[in-house]
């Protein structure tokens, strides 16, 4: 009976010692995740730290970076060069020259479809047009391309590839649109040595609060004339724009499409009727504009941009509230931080944090889902640069042969509006996923267009 006791006595013994250092582990182990808890709340209350002083001339990003290295750290990756199946670019080496000194360049968007030098014919982008590099990228490309090297352009040209925003100030004598008016007029040489940076932190964001705000002249003056025909009148982003919405209007400074109005080359951005690729097209065919007159046909055309603003507006992204900076900027947090990925890339490049916080499929599902509709799409833009071509063949066969005046300017009319829908999509750097069934309605109508303009040249 005692040989019992003592047995239970040790055994009561050891796992009173046992459970004595688990709720001691356990103790430390609270202390630490409640320390490290206070100290990411401490992190948190300072989202930066001001190692030096920023002010509303600072256009260096990596002063900014001494106060915001995480944010600066990413946008240096923009310098990455990968590419998806539609968008992006792998670096092909070249021999640099003293005209264009440049190592690493995109594969040229021409050799991969010729049609597009003939869509182009008379127009510098028949000449040089590659893929689009990242951010970092965005000055030396537009500097040294052959559309800049060979043909005069305009100053307005920075106003999309630069940090532009003091040297209008400073241009201007401090009145930003000013400075604006005046560059859009120099001579783009001249007006390439008052920028260094291509975008930086000083464009999109305040360098006291760090807010966002619109500081791009030629957005300012299109999204007034945009509300205005919604009936807001004197629409001003930076007072009246919600912080979501401001999350795709720092895109839009840029990501749109454009002519240059006058003589004065002044940037425009032509929204006063809407958004869509055919409202654009009403506007500038009321005004009478064009880009230039096709090499072989003798068409006025036009040459579309980049208009992702205007189709993102169009598709379920948007309509859901989901903006620019949500996919191609999502949130991270690094340590207490939750900061916005400066390393601005497509999300399927990214489709964790860029797609899975709202999709809860696999990364491979959504990457075929969009992979299925920029196919769809590229299928369908296929069918209309075809249509295209055989337009401007008959055009060229129908001038030759002495087919009517009145037919021919039928016909050019058509070849207008059948490349400037069909080149909407071109350029519009999703391949239709910003917008998928939008971006076949486009294509449909460039179609459309091109099969009008053969019927007139065959009317008797």
């Amino acid at each position: 009976m005692a040989e019992v006791e003592r047995l239970f006595t040790g055994r009561s013994l050891r796992w009173m010692v046992v459970t004595a250092l688990l709720a001691a582990l356990v103790a430390v182990g609270g202390l630490a995740l409640l320390v490290n808890i206070i100290e990411r709340k401490q992190e948190a209350q300072n989202p930066f730290f001001r190692v030096v002083a920023l002010d509303d001339n600072t256009t260096d990003p990596a002063l900014w970076g001494k106060n915001f290295p995480l944010q600066y750290d990413l946008y240096r990756n923009t310098v990455d060069q990968v590419r998806t199946r539609f968008g992006g670019s792998e670096a092909l080496p070249r021999t640099p020259t003293a005209a264009d000194p440049r190592s690493i360049v995109s594969q040229s968007r021409l050799e991969e479809d010729p049609r597009l030098k003939r869509m182009w014919a008379g127009y510098p982008f028949a000449v040089d047009f590659r893929e689009e590099r990242g951010h970092a990228y965005m000055l030396e490309d537009q500097t040294f391309t052959r559309r800049v090297l060979e043909f005069p352009q305009p100053g307005t040209c920075l106003h999309c590839h630069a940090s532009v925003y003091v040297a209008y100030k400073t241009v201007g004598g401090g009145d930003l649109i000013r400075g604006f008016e005046k560059v859009n007029a120099l001579p783009y040489p001249e007006a390439r040595k008052l920028v260094e940076h291509p975008v930086a932190c000083i464009d999109c964001h305040d360098p006291q609060t760090m807010a966002l705000r619109i500081t791009r002249p030629g957005f300012l003056e299109g999204i007034r004339a945009f509300q205005a025909a919604q009936g807001i009148p004197d629409y001003d982003p930076n007072r009246m724009a919600t912080r979501q919405q401001m999350r795709a209007f720092v895109c839009a400074q840029c990501h749109v499409e454009y002519y240059f109005r006058g003589a004065e080359k002044r940037l425009t951005y032509p929204w006063s009727k809407g958004l869509k690729a055919d409202q654009i097209l009403a506007y500038y065919d009321e005004i009478g504009f064009r880009d230039w007159v096709h090499a072989e046909t003798g068409a006025p055309v036009l040459k579309a941009q980049h208009p992702e603003f205007e189709m993102w507006n169009q598709g379920i992204h948007a309509r859901s509230n989901v903006t620019c900076a949500d996919c191609h900027m999502p949130y991270l947090r690094v340590g207490g931080f939750k900061i916005s990925d400066h390393h601005v890339r497509s999300p399927l490049l990214n489709i964790n944090r860029a797609c899975q916080g709202c999709h809860h499929w696999s990364e491979e599902e959504l990457r075929e889902r969009a992979y299925t509709i920029q196919e769809r799409t590229f299928e369908l833009r296929n069918v209309a640069m075809d249509a295209l071509i055989a337009l401007l063949d008959d055009l060229q066969r129908a001038r030759t042969a002495g087919v009517a005046p009145q037919q021919l300017d039928a016909a050019r009319n058509f070849q207008r509006r059948a490349q400037f829908l069909l080149d909407f999509v071109e350029a519009e750097n999703s391949m239709g996923f910003h917008a998928p069934q939008e971006a076949m309605r486009i294509l449909a109508l460039a179609i459309e267009n091109a099969r009008r303009g053969q019927t007139a040249l065959r009317r008797e």
